[in-house]
């Protein structure tokens, strides 16, 4: 459990975790405990947001903190997948061909467009939530965070194979029953 934990934290997190293994079993912990980290991180989220409603009296400052404090709490690593995957897809190219675009370091337009909307989005939707009630915006700013860290879990069930084998996912494709 510790070995999993850690392995959330030091992967899918800035927080100064150390990463002490680095095998499938930790891996499998660490997917099974990434909701965990998903909580700590919509934690702060809905932390910041509060704290600014409280301050600011404003909804949508709110909603801004509490939309960049996962991307800066996780290194903007989903919004870079995100950003990869919209660039792949976006592509029309054969899947070979994706995949290549997608590992490249640069961003593309639909990339940029794709992170443009979403992070719109979201800002919009929990400054609705604030401004109707604190509690809920709060709320969605947690469940949202543990959602996404759920999501990764599922991703990492047996069958569910890796696009690359050298990439991250290779390392938790199929780690969790």
């Amino acid at each position: 459990m510790a070995d999993g934990l850690r392995f959330a934290f030091g992967t899918l997190t800035v927080l100064p975790v150390r990463v002490h293994r680095w095998d499938r079993a930790a891996a499998r912990g660490g997917m099974l405990c990434a909701p965990a980290a998903g909580l700590v991180v919509g934690g702060c989220a809905a932390g910041l947001g509060l704290l600014l409603l409280l301050l600011a009296d404003g909804g949508p400052l709110a909603a801004v903190a509490s939309v960049a404090v996962p991307a800066a709490l996780t290194r903007g690593l989903h919004l870079d997948g995100l950003a990869d995957t919209a660039d792949g897809l976006g592509s029309g190219k054969p899947a070979e061909d994706a995949l290549r675009i997608m590992k490249q370091s640069d961003i593309g337009p639909f990339g940029v467009l794709t992170l443009v909307l979403v992070l719109l989005a979201q800002v919009a939707v929990l400054a609705q939530l604030y401004a109707g009630s604190w509690a809920r915006g709060a709320l969605a700013a947690v469940v949202s965070a543990v959602a996404a860290r759920l999501a990764l879990t599922l991703a990492a069930r047996a069958g569910v194979p890796a696009a690359r084998p050298e990439g991250l996912g290779a390392a938790v494709a199929g780690v969790v029953p």
